[in-house]
């Protein structure tokens, strides 16, 4: 069974991450910098919240702040929904869906170890059907 381990295993372990007292626009600079869509906010090593575009799309406008002068820690969302290494592919994307978030942190013993997309999840799904889709075609085909 595929579990967020392998995900990390394959695509990395690098998350980028801003502060909760930098500014929205410093937040903005570096999701476009690294061409992603959020970035998990830490406070020393412990993850605190998650900033992603939603945050910023549907927060600063609305409510009429400004990016350069609002802190991330005024849009992030709070207390992140969480999964650890060994949590399987299919209980990531339920989370993700009842919560409906598109990024999920992955910690070990408390610490920021790692984080998944939906796009990541979406990806190894298709890649695991695909295998199983050729291993029957090679069992039908009489393949060994």
């Amino acid at each position: 069974m595929m579990q967020a381990r392998h995900l990390l295993e394959k695509k990395g372990t690098q998350v980028f991450t801003v502060g909760p007292e930098d500014s929205v626009y410093q937040a903005l600079e570096a999701l476009a910098r690294h061409d992603i869509g959020a970035l998990a906010v830490v406070e020393g090593d412990r993850l605190v919240g998650m900033f992603s575009e939603r945050d910023y799309a549907r927060k600063v406008v609305l409510q009429g702040l400004t990016s350069r002068t609002t802190r991330v820690r005024a849009l992030m969302s709070s207390d992140p929904v969480t999964a650890e290494p060994q949590t399987s592919i299919a209980d990531c994307m339920r989370l993700m869906t009842e919560h409906r978030i598109r990024h999920l942190p992955i910690l070990v013993a408390g610490q920021l170890s790692g984080l998944v997309s939906i796009g990541d999840l979406v990806k190894s799904l298709l890649a695991e059907q695909e295998e199983l889709i050729g291993e029957l075609r090679d069992y039908i085909g009489g393949k060994s």
